[in-house]
């Protein structure tokens, strides 16, 4: 997940992907190095944070991360 110290969604999402059962995360700091914004930009065509992945699957920010969970799309991805 790439994400900033203080980003309440980044926060939010990390909050809810630890109540599906999630661990650990992944965490690249954007705010600590401007290379890894470049990346994330590159990479997602996003410039906000978080921007999450489940694998190597691009979820997007909190918002599409929180509607898979509503939708129960979630689960199962986080069972692969």
């Amino acid at each position: 997940m790439y994400t900033t110290a203080t980003c309440p969604f980044c926060i939010r999402a990390e909050r809810l992907l630890a109540t599906r059962g999630v661990a650990s995360i992944d965490k690249l700091r954007v705010d600590l190095d401007p290379a890894l914004r470049e990346e994330m930009v590159r990479i997602t065509g996003r410039r906000t944070v978080p921007q999450i992945f489940i694998g190597d699957l691009h979820v997007g920010g909190f918002e599409e991360l929180a509607a898979m969970d509503r939708q129960g799309k979630l689960a199962g991805l986080l069972e692969t």
